[in-house]
């Protein structure tokens, strides 16, 4: 096939023995090749050259504080649902080196740190992740906040999405707007497609580069049956999503509710082990350390993840203004849900259900809200998350 032989919003079939093509296109192109594997019992992201390393034939059972990976009935390339580890792990790394001094004579000489990275392509970005994309590049690069280190790393990122087929037990994507198929962002969308006879991949293409990477694979046309067949795995998985958050005034509810008693009683359950923003594909809490070496002859400065429930995180001059659990745990999520809309413009979760997952004491976001909502003052019921 000829490159200028499909374009965007064209829809083409790749079937399962050609898959291996689409990973061989983009190494060819220039990229690093970045997909799900399996590592140390779980589904991690990890740098990828053939389909043998995909987690073929496994899926993951979620639920409030559990994760395993189980044995699926069939040879599905995608059938898990999300491991711990987030696409924020390249885009907008948990440490890095902002700059390193070295003391030349009686002056200190600054080094050049490298934050860059290679052309990568993420290969199998499920829809939800996508939108977390999207708020962390509305915060990180068209914000009045600009991050260099994101801005260069997110510009080399080609996007290989796979629409989701079955939802876990914490997925409420369809109640975030975020979910289950992909509409934008991305510069191929899969669906991938078994039955009894037949096992393929109904790609979307979604820019010239897209285009420009399936021209140089196997493929056919997609015709109706195909199309219809991806429609139904996309119109399935919205039908059987695992929750389901009521987002009408959501950010009112909260704002009027931050003495409601359900903040004490989440509190006595959260440990404050920051699992829920370490896992969290949006947070983007950070702190800065500047560390010199006993000699006083270097001195860097480092940037790593940090969390709203570290006691540290809101110290300032001598104390703490969060000192207790509940005072953080109100403020992660009253911030996700309802004054991150004030700060960007829509809400900050993507209904990904990691935080559920991997909250040891499998504290539910999704109930936390309907405590509140059933048991709070109300809000206006024609306020409703701009998304």
């Amino acid at each position: 096939m000829s490159v200028t032989s499909v374009g965007i919003k064209d829809q083409v079939v790749i079937q399962k023995d050609h898959f291996q093509g689409l990973l061989d296109a983009l190494i060819k192109t220039g990229y690093d090749v970045i997909g799900p594997a399996l590592q140390n019992k779980a589904v991690v992201y990890d740098h990828l050259t053939s389909i043998k390393e995909l987690p073929i034939g496994w899926t993951d059972e979620h639920g409030p504080g559990k994760y395993r990976l189980v044995r699926r009935q069939d040879e599905a390339y995608f059938g898990y649902v999300l491991g711990p580890i987030s696409w924020k792990k390249y885009l907008f790394p948990s440490q890095v080196t902002l700059w390193e001094a070295r003391k030349n004579g009686p002056e200190y000489q600054l080094n050049k740190i490298d934050n860059n990275i290679s052309k990568t392509a993420f290969l199998g970005v499920r829809p939800c992740e996508i939108h977390a994309i999207a708020k962390q590049d509305k915060i990180l690069m068209q914000g009045e906040y600009l991050d260099p280190i994101y801005k260069a790393r997110r510009e080399k990122i080609f996007i290989v999405a796979v629409n989701c087929a079955e939802p876990g037990e914490n997925c409420f994507c369809t109640s975030m707007q975020t979910g289950p198929r992909a509409e934008t962002g991305f510069d191929i969308a899969l669906t991938e497609v078994i039955d009894q006879d037949h096992h393929y991949f109904v790609a979307e293409i979604g820019s010239e580069a897209g285009a420009e990477i399936i021209g140089h694979i196997k493929f056919e046309m997609a015709d109706p049956g195909a199309k219809t067949a991806a429609e139904q795995v996309s119109r399935k998985a919205s039908e059987n999503m695992g929750k389901k958050l009521d987002t009408r005034g959501i950010k009112e509810l909260l704002y009027a509710n931050s003495e409601h008693p359900r903040w004490d009683d989440v509190a006595s359950r959260c440990l404050t082990c920051a699992n829920c923003t370490m896992v969290c594909p949006t947070c983007f809490c950070v702190n800065i350390d500047d560390t010199t070496n006993l000699t006083g002859t270097s001195a860097e400065r480092r940037r790593r993840w940090d969390s709203c429930f570290t006691l540290d995180h809101s110290y300032i001059h001598g104390g703490s203004i969060r000192v207790s659990a509940k005072s953080r745990y109100r403020q992660w999520l009253t911030h996700k849900l309802a004054s991150w809309i004030d700060q960007f413009g829509d809400s900050g979760c993507v209904g990904c259900g990691r935080c559920i997952t991997w909250c040891p004491a499998g504290i539910d976001i999704t109930d936390e809200v309907r405590a509140i909502r059933e048991g709070g003052r109300t809000a206006p019921a024609s306020a409703a998350v701009k998304e």
